[in-house]
């Protein structure tokens, strides 16, 4: 565990940030798993049903960028608190949609939601913790991401056969929100200042876009979130297509991959201390760009199914360091910064998903992985050439 924060009577603190980033993952496993019987239930094809994720990833953009000027005129951990509020409703609006629309409009609130609490995450953790720490604390963090997955596949897929996709709503996602909501308002201090009583977001903006580094960052984490994103929406299908790999065996691959990459962020803390931000950054994104074609193309199946968990392990890294390094390149306008860092981010996982379904229309898997191959590539030229760790001084 990383150390106490600057302020040592914080001791809800960690706690609070790691169920708040558990929180927001239970609705994208509950459509995972079960967009088919939503769609049977509301008469719609799996193609019309899937929307209501693309109106939340629309929305979650949108909201992204109008983060970064509310993140300046508002405090931080009211942001937060909100954010979880749009998980709660939305987990019973969801539960008792009596329609298509409704379930639309219903789910299309975690794009909010997320969009509030992801770069708040961050900001809290660098206004409470030391430098040194705020690797650690964010590797802990987002680990309750991958947690999430680990302990709600299994439970999801339960509470389904018990009664129908309505009941993982209601008993999973609602009372993790809520209990997320309650730790967030009692666990997170209110905060010394708000950032923006000394800056306008006016200023903030121009600060960041006239930052060569922080642009970098900005269009580096674009295209590494592509290369993840998209592994991860098609890696399980690969196996499953290409292998002939069982349901029941696709279940337990998919949690081994959660399982790696919570490995992946909690030891990403010490390491990005050790290396660098930068210099971890670097590798991280280069070795998963590495990984990720390596098991897309090796024809053996448990030789591809371990490169596949190497490389969540590797993503863990990824996530943890794109997230440390974006928050440091503008010390004045964190908040204005991690918003932008969320809203390309969520840019990217569309871009892969796009991409990386056109590719296996007109290709195949080889190809796919190839093609996320390249995107780190670019990513890792961009980072090694153009970015900088502003808290290095050498």
């Amino acid at each position: 565990m990383p150390g106490k924060p600057e302020k040592p009577r914080y001791n809800l603190l960690l706690p609070s940030l790691v169920l708040s980033a558990f929180a927001t993952q239970p609705p994208m496993l509950i459509t995972g798993l079960l967009l088919i019987d939503i769609g049977k239930s509301f008469n719609t094809p799996v193609g019309i049903t899937g929307q209501i994720t693309t109106s939340a990833s629309i929305l979650g953009v949108i909201f992204a960028l109008l983060m970064s000027i509310l993140s300046v005129r508002y405090r931080h951990k009211n942001l937060l608190v909100i954010g979880l509020v749009f998980f709660t409703i939305s987990a019973l609006g969801c539960y008792l949609a009596v329609d298509y629309n409704i379930m639309l409009i219903a789910y299309a609130l975690t794009g909010i939601g997320g969009s509030m609490i992801n770069p708040m995450q961050s900001t809290i953790t660098a206004e409470y913790y030391r430098l040194e720490q705020r690797s650690k604390v964010i590797g802990w963090t987002m680990a309750g991401t991958s947690i999430a997955f680990l302990i709600g596949s299994p439970l999801v897929s339960y509470l389904s056969g018990v009664s129908d996709w309505r009941l993982p709503f209601i008993v999973f996602m609602f009372p993790v929100a809520l209990a997320s909501l309650i730790l967030a308002y009692v666990g997170i201090p209110k905060g010394d200042r708000k950032e923006g009583e000394k800056i306008s977001y006016v200023d903030s903006f121009r600060k960041i876009l006239t930052n060569r580094s922080a642009v970098t960052c900005l269009l580096g984490t674009t295209l590494a979130s592509a290369a993840w994103s998209g592994s991860l929406t098609y890696g399980i299908s690969f196996f499953r297509q290409n292998f002939g790999l069982a349901t029941a065996w696709a279940s337990i691959l998919l949690s081994a991959m959660a399982l790696s990459k919570t490995v992946g962020h909690l030891w990403s803390g010490s390491l990005i201390n050790k290396v660098g931000r930068k210099n971890f950054t670097v590798f991280s994104v280069a070795a998963l760009g590495a990984t990720t074609f390596a098991y897309f193309n090796i024809g053996t199946l448990w030789f591809s199914m371990f490169v596949a968990c190497i490389s969540c392990i590797v993503a863990g890294f990824q996530d943890s360091s794109l997230s440390v390094l974006n928050l440091e390149q503008v010390p004045d306008s964190r908040g204005p910064m991690m918003s932008f860092h969320s809203a390309m981010y969520r840019v990217g996982s569309t871009i892969g998903a796009g991409i990386g379904g056109l590719t296996i229309l007109l290709f195949n898997y080889g190809i796919l992985g190839l093609v996320f191959g390249a995107f780190s590539i670019l990513s890792t030229i961009l980072y090694l050439l153009f970015a900088k760790d502003p808290t290095n001084s050498n």
